[in-house]
């Protein structure tokens, strides 16, 4: 093996890296603008190279065999060596042009992605982004190069190859509409208990971080609306009784609805950017990941200024 591994070049492992991705010598062939039979004889050079037939037909094209999926982190951190390669060594964001895929939830596309995407298109009006939805994987995509960035929490943070960088911490607020019957005094911990509440779920749960605190209380709200995302309930707010306890950064430029704080305390969590090693010293992306920093910083002061808490009528 090690004798034909001497005769592996770039162009065969840029060839294996896109038959992974396609499962399919036919669309491999297309991408690479080459015949099916090209691509038939560089699959046979690949195999001899690696003393593995790597891939095996299906209905449906080939599949990986176990060794091939094993090459699929190390092969996509080779070819991203060699891209870093070949980037000049002045690195200009006005005129660099490359793509990022970034995986956050919808929580995280609202308060960091859209500020930094307006300061993104500032300085660096070439640059593409590719947003994609958060999952339970994040370690995995990233390590496979399936995203370049997740906006995520710490206790993602695993693994010897994966960065990570402190975005901020976050805290949680009540809102509810402005006119709302419960504003007429401060929110007691009954009053608040009395209420109809809504949450956000990824699971269609009806409890979360605040019910396990009340329950620490003795205490128990009801729920009676849960939604998937965050972008919903803003409106379903305004439209109805309910109160929600969200993530202060969320809400705290809404000037349409009434945002209190929460008669107990809730434990606040922290936002972080990871990303694997091959991007590590990538200056692109070490750019990027600096933009991102300054922009959750510049939003600070909206976050820590209490001037957005609702003002109790002089009783």
């Amino acid at each position: 093996m090690a004798t034909n591994l001497r005769h592996l070049d770039f162009n065969l492992l840029k060839a294996m890296d896109i038959l992974l991705e396609e499962c399919s010598v036919t669309r491999a062939a297309e991408r690479l603008f080459i015949t099916q039979p090209a691509m038939s004889s560089i699959l046979a050079r690949l195999r001899e190279s690696f003393d593995d037939p790597l891939f095996v037909r299906s209905q449906r094209g080939i599949i990986p065999t176990p060794r091939a999926l094993e090459l699929v982190s190390p092969i996509k951190q080779i070819l991203g060596q060699i891209d870093l390669l070949l980037q000049p060594l002045e690195f200009n964001p006005a005129t660099v042009n490359f793509t990022v895929r970034i995986a956050a939830t919808d929580y995280a596309h609202q308060v960091i992605l859209v500020p930094f995407l307006a300061a993104l298109k500032r300085q660096a009006p070439h640059v593409q982004i590719a947003l994609l939805p958060s999952t339970d994987k994040e370690p995995q995509r990233l390590e496979h190069g399936e995203i370049d960035l997740a906006l995520s929490t710490p206790e993602h943070s695993c693994g010897n190859e994966l960065h990570h960088l402190h975005l901020f911490d976050e805290c949680y607020v009540s809102v509810m509409r402005l006119g709302h019957p419960a504003l007429q005094q401060p929110l007691t911990l009954d009053a608040f208990c009395e209420l109809d509440h809504a949450l956000v779920s990824f699971q269609g749960s009806f409890s979360g971080i605040t019910d396990q605190q009340l329950q620490q209380l003795g205490r128990q709200r009801r729920v009676t609306l849960s939604v998937s995302n965050f972008l919903l309930l803003p409106e379903i707010l305004q439209n109805s009784d309910l109160v929600a306890t969200v993530p202060k950064r969320l809400v705290c430029k809404r000037k349409d609805l009434a945002i209190v704080p929460p008669p107990l305390e809730i434990p606040s969590f922290s936002k972080v950017a990871l990303w694997h090693e091959r991007t590590e010293h990538d200056p692109r992306y070490r750019w990027l990941r600096q933009l991102m920093l300054e922009t959750c910083q510049h939003e600070e002061h909206y976050a820590h200024n209490d001037s957005f808490y609702y003002q109790w009528p002089q009783q």
